[in-house]
């Protein structure tokens, strides 16, 4: 697989050339307190393609260093994306920040010992307004001198429980009048009273991410730690806590950033995600209108799509606002040379051809894909009772109108040709049914000498049908950047109330019953779709659609 070139492999290419000899090494660190979604697929992507690209390794670690939030629910979901996503498990191995925490804390004592960490008394609120400003440097805190007996001490005593919550922190002794905020005697262990998903309770004491990730990724060999734009400012305590615990670790990571991704139409915070879902404003994690990977997933989308719109969407240090219709034309050019066809009638109404017997059967050849011919053809029942799109036919028809109409003639689509003779309307003039006859020579779209039938529409026998649900959806929000509403108002104003519709009483061609789960089709006319993997709110079948077939995106060439 050809990766397209980026300035991370710039940076990579330029430290092979200046003698790194260490295999490349990358990782992907999810907290698991909620669902990927289509941002991570991002870092996932950059990180796993890196690997692949210089034949190293990729692994997957969860951050778990903060127990309130996190559970094993989200461990397996993210453990479910990754290997979806890049078709393998982790090359480099599956890990826990947990598995280092007993490291973590003899990297803490190391500290102390080198009078480069102390306990700190300070509450939060405290040590925010000790901390200063942009503008105006920080303050010492009044506990920044105690001796390294004295501090050594206290961090055994809070690892034993002694402390209330929030009572002590272990700060590292940096420079409180540093411009960099990060850098002003940061936090690194709190006292958290919690039931770890993994460990149960046997710390009270949790390592900050700022000191943990980087202990992890020199125990893991990562050579570079590429993590998104907003951890710039942070890389100089990376790097702080790298050199200084430097004799405990086996490996010295370089962390460089890359900007995230965001969406038009839809949120990225895991924050608002997940307020979505415990308020109700979607179906759940899975939604299918939802960004989550596993929402894309249960929708249709697949892997290399994803991973296709992760690509042109490029990979770069500023922040932009990709067009969620990129991500909607990477699936349907994918789905249009390899998704089956079918004919399904979302509007029935009903077509009976009065000269065919009403005791006959018989079946038409038609293709799976016309653009591959390898896909083959499947059998469709022809019946003298049909269902066709109540749109495809008018009593008064538009200028212009190559459907069926009163006297007039259109194709079957791989079957015969069709009269309309009579039309049947009830008490308000809706047309219930529609009598024609068939040119029974022109079977299996047979053409006629001298005839022209310029329409050409999708039907399915009445006597065969599968009845089922179609899901269509649309933008979950209106407002094109959510991450920019207007003043006074909260993203949750603009939530798209017409995001999902259901149309009931869908008629399908019978074949969809012996499609296997998972797979991708298109209703001929209609859109690409798949059944979801959770039936319809009467217990039915229900089909989600995917995408449409109209693409109003014109991508820049690849």
């Amino acid at each position: 697989m050809e990766f397209a070139s980026n300035f991370l492999h710039e940076i990579i290419d330029e430290d092979i050339a200046n003698g790194l000899t260490e295999r490349i090494h990358t990782r992907f660190p999810p907290e698991p307190n909620g669902y990927l979604h289509i941002g991570s697929a991002k870092a996932i992507y950059i990180n796993w393609s890196v690997a692949q690209k210089y034949n190293g390794l990729f692994n997957l670690r969860f951050d778990d260093t903060n127990p309130v939030r996190e559970d094993d629910e989200y461990v397996q979901a993210i453990l479910q994306d990754v290997e979806w996503l890049t078709g393998s498990q982790p090359s480099g191995g599956i890990f826990y920040g947990s598995d280092y925490f007993d490291k973590c804390y003899e990297c803490a004592e190391y500290l102390i010992k080198q009078g480069k960490a102390y306990v700190c008394d300070l509450s939060q609120e405290e040590m925010r307004a000790y901390r200063g400003s942009l503008t105006e440097p920080g303050k010492n805190s009044p506990y920044r001198d105690r001796s390294v007996e004295e501090n050594l001490k206290l961090f055994e005593e809070m690892r034993a429980g002694k402390y209330e919550q929030g009572a002590k922190t272990l700060r590292a002794k940096i420079d409180m009048a540093s411009p960099n905020m990060n850098m002003r005697d940061p936090a690194i262990y709190r006292i958290v009273y919690a039931t770890h998903h993994r460990i149960g309770n046997k710390w009270c004491i949790y390592p900050l991410y700022d000191f943990a990730h980087p202990i992890q990724d020199a125990m893991e060999h990562i050579t570079h730690s590429m993590c998104s734009i907003e951890f710039k400012n942070h890389r100089p305590l990376y790097e702080w806590v790298v050199d200084n615990c430097a004799p405990c670790l086996p490996s010295h990571p370089k962390q460089r950033e890359f900007a995230r991704l965001n969406v038009t139409h839809t949120v990225m915070s895991k924050r608002y995600l997940r307020e979505l879902v415990e308020t109700g404003k979607v179906d759940g994690w899975d939604d299918p209108r939802m960004p989550t990977l596993c929402g894309l997933r249960r929708r249709g989308y697949t892997p290399s799509a994803i991973l296709d719109f992760v690509t042109r969407a490029g990979v770069s240090t500023t922040d932009s606002l990709v067009d969620i219709r990129l991500l909607e034309h990477c699936i349907r050019e994918e789905l249009n040379t390899t998704a089956l066809r079918r004919m399904a009638v979302t509007e029935p109404v009903k077509l009976v051809v009065t000269n065919y017997p009403e005791d006959k059967e018989e079946t038409f050849a038609v293709a799976n894909n016309p653009k591959d011919e390898s896909a083959g053809t499947r059998e469709v029942p022809f019946s003298r009772e049909l269902w066709i799109e109540k749109s495809d036919f008018a009593i008064v028809p538009p200028p212009k109108f190559k459907r069926l109409k009163p006297d007039g003639e259109v194709r079957l689509m791989g079957a015969y040709i069709v009269k309309c003779n009579e039309v049947i309307t009830d008490d308000n003039g809706e047309v219930v049914e529609i009598h024609c006859t068939a040119d029974l020579e022109t079977g299996n779209g047979n053409p006629v000498d001298g005839r022209k039938v310029r329409g050409n529409i999708h039907w399915v026998s009445a006597k065969h049908a599968v009845d089922a649900d179609l899901n269509l959806f649309d933008n979950l929000f209106t407002l094109e950047n959510t991450g920019s509403v207007p003043e006074g108002t909260n993203y949750l104003d603009y939530l798209n109330p017409e995001s999902k519709k259901v149309l009931t009483g869908c008629k399908l061609e019978q074949s969809v019953k012996d499609v296997p789960a998972g797979t991708r089709m298109q209703f001929v006319r209609m859109g690409y779709y798949m059944q979801d993997t959770k039936p319809s709110e009467n217990g039915g079948l229900s089909f989600n659609r995917i995408v449409s077939l109209k693409d109003s995106f014109k991508p820049d060439k690849k």
